[in-house]
């Protein structure tokens, strides 16, 4: 297997709403809040579902990666419920290899309200559920071995089971991606996040709010000296003004793509990671992998949802 995926196994709930929406429910825009589930059914009932689709922001990746003909697997913790079997069919249907058994469970599957405004940004509110309970026992071990690259999700990061299952999955394997996800998970957990990307990781896919977060910093070029000392490769994404890549000193540029017409930014980032990573394990330049993660995520906020047709 080419890349195995590790993250949280979501159902995303696709609805639209209106800035003042946000406002009521006091939700930040372009974030990601985690509640509970009384809190998740309370903002349920008031909107109209629009599309559900087998989510979470590895997962998005993965199939990404499976649609472009790669080898890819994914470990998440579902319950073995409605949502948790439609999950499981939805990341079948994608030729994506499902590598977590599922079971009857207490705590339901995990679920993401994607709120997109007219202006096409996404406000996400979560209820993990069980998926935010993975733990290391949930860990393929002969799955991780067998495969090239795991790629991880820095929302999967949490003290007690979750950074357990993050740990054994690091240890059984060579080469480790992750995705830094969110400003405020950035912030959550800096301390972990800066060691996991100066010491334990091969690659970090980061936007430009995360790394600044990451480094405390509102100054590009601090991000720049940060990603030329670190000896990794660093790939920052940064909307509008394209995307970089640093590694062992050099800085290397790619444009965004324009004249298009932005429904929905969900899945940009995850897309975008996906074609990198294409290019990366396909043997293509830094350049070339740069293109193919714009490519992908130019192609996915022209419509609804995480997943290209």
């Amino acid at each position: 297997m080419k890349i195995l995926g590790i993250g949280n196994a979501i159902v995303d709930v696709i609805c639209r709403v209106e800035d003042q929406y946000l406002l009521d429910n006091e939700l930040t825009k372009s974030t990601m809040k985690l509640v509970d589930e009384n809190e998740f059914k309370k903002l349920l009932s008031t909107l109209t579902i629009e599309e559900t689709i087998s989510g979470g922001s590895v997962a998005n990746s993965i199939v990404g990666l499976s649609q472009l003909k790669n080898d890819v697997g994914f470990i998440g913790k579902i319950n073995d419920d409605d949502l948790g079997q439609k999950y499981e069919q939805g990341l079948i249907k994608e030729k994506v290899q499902y590598l977590y058994q599922k079971k009857e469970e207490i705590t339901p599957t995990g679920t993401c309200l994607i709120l997109i405004t007219p202006d096409a940004e996404r406000t996400m509110v979560t209820f993990l559920g069980i998926a935010g309970k993975i733990n290391k026992i949930d860990i393929n071990e002969d799955a991780v071995k067998k495969s090239e690259i795991i790629f991880l999700e820095g929302y999967l990061w949490d003290e007690g089971e979750p950074q357990s299952a993050f740990e054994k999955a690091m240890s059984f394997t060579n080469k480790k991606v992750m995705s830094l996800s969110d400003k405020f998970c950035v912030e959550r957990h800096k301390d972990s996040f800066l060691d996991l990307v100066k010491n334990k990781l091969d690659i970090t896919f980061a936007n430009e709010q995360e790394v600044m977060s990451l480094i405390n910093t509102n100054n590009f070029n601090e991000i720049i000296t940060f990603g030329k000392q670190l000896g990794k490769l660093i790939v920052i994404t940064r909307g509008a003004k394209g995307s970089i890549a640093i590694k062992d000193g050099e800085v290397t540029e790619c444009e965004s793509k324009s004249n298009f017409k932005i429904v929905d930014l969900t899945g940009a980032g995850d897309l975008f990671a996906a074609g990198f990573l294409h290019g990366y394990i396909n043997g293509l330049s830094t350049k070339e992998s740069l293109e193919q993660g714009t490519n992908m995520s130019s192609k996915i906020i022209q419509k609804i949802g995480a997943r290209l047709d």
